[in-house]
Parts: C-alpha cells; structure tokens; sequence
C-alpha cells in the first residue's frame, strides 16, 4: 500500500504488511563455550588492569609549559618534594597549591596558601616554595603569591594525603 505524497501524486513511502516473521533461535547454555578452569590462587590473583596503559600515557602536543607538559610536571614534582612540618604530607597533595601558571620563556607563578595565617612556617614556606621551583631545570625565575581567599580547608586534600592521614 502507499500513500501519495502532498500535492504532486508521486507515493512518499510504503509499507509492507507481514503475516508472520521467523523466529530468532534461542540461545542455549549447550552452545556457551566453558571458561578454562582457574586454580584458587588464580581467582585471587589480581587481573590485569586494562586501564593502566590508557592512564599512563601522557597527552601528545603538549607544550612543556602546560598542565601534562614535561617542565610542568617537573615543577609538580619539586613541590611534591616539599612537606608540610606538622602534616607528614606534601603540600601539594594537601590542597595548598592553588595555581602553578608557567610562562613560555620559563617564568613561574605559584598560588598557593597555608593551612592556617598562624601557621608556624607562614614565614619560610613561601621561600622554600621559591627556591625549589626555581631549582627546576628550565625555569628562569619563580614567584609565590599567597592568598587567604578561599581558605584552606580538609576538602582541597587528595585522596592520598586523606589516606597517609588515616581519613579514608
């Protein structure tokens, strides 16, 4: 059957009436091949991870000075290196890193706070934070702008400070 189309008589679409259509085969437990037979140790064994490739690879293009870039990181890394006297956890797995802005020709911004304005080290923090991310191979010079706005709280921590500090 058809059904002409609006004004110029030529038939828009068709349909097909069916009586009956065939029926799919079912499946059956019979057809399913049976996984090979584990051992104990091999069911407790921990599977591979088919996402540790796809995490571990660094993005491609990327300028040195950009989040993923290799002098990027290396800044990361050196303020990894650094701990918070009180915490035994570094303060950039603290939360009190808010910003590292890097430069093409090697300048570096660092925004960063401190857990408390009466923190004991509110003095020579920011200078370590200087002297290490300026240590970094590739950069010309670092500056550390401390802020109290937003404040410091637990929830900037990652969840491998929360974990060192028995809060997980």
């Amino acid at each position: 059957m058809s059904t002409p189309a609006a004004g110029d008589g030529a038939p828009r679409f068709t349909v097909e009436e069916v009586d009956a259509a065939p029926t799919p085969p079912r499946a059956r437990v019979e057809d399913v091949t049976p996984a090979p037979e584990e051992t104990p140790a091999e069911t407790l064994e921990r599977k591979r991870d088919y996402l540790d490739g796809f995490l571990s690879q660094q993005p491609t293009g990327m300028a040195p000075n950009e989040p993923g870039g290799a002098l990027y990181e290396a800044v990361v890394d050196a303020l990894k290196e650094i701990y918070d006297p009180e915490i035994p956890v570094n303060i950039y797995e603290l939360g009190l890193i808010y910003g590292v802005d890097i430069t093409p020709d090697g300048a570096v911004a660092i925004t960063m706070t401190l857990t408390t304005p009466h923190c004991p080290v509110a003095e020579s923090m920011p200078g370590e934070v200087e002297l290490r991310v300026a240590s970094v191979p590739g950069i010309r010079e670092a500056e550390v702008n401390l802020v109290w706005d937003p404040a410091w709280d637990p929830a900037k921590m990652s969840d491998e400070a929360r974990l060192e500090l028995g809060m997980l």
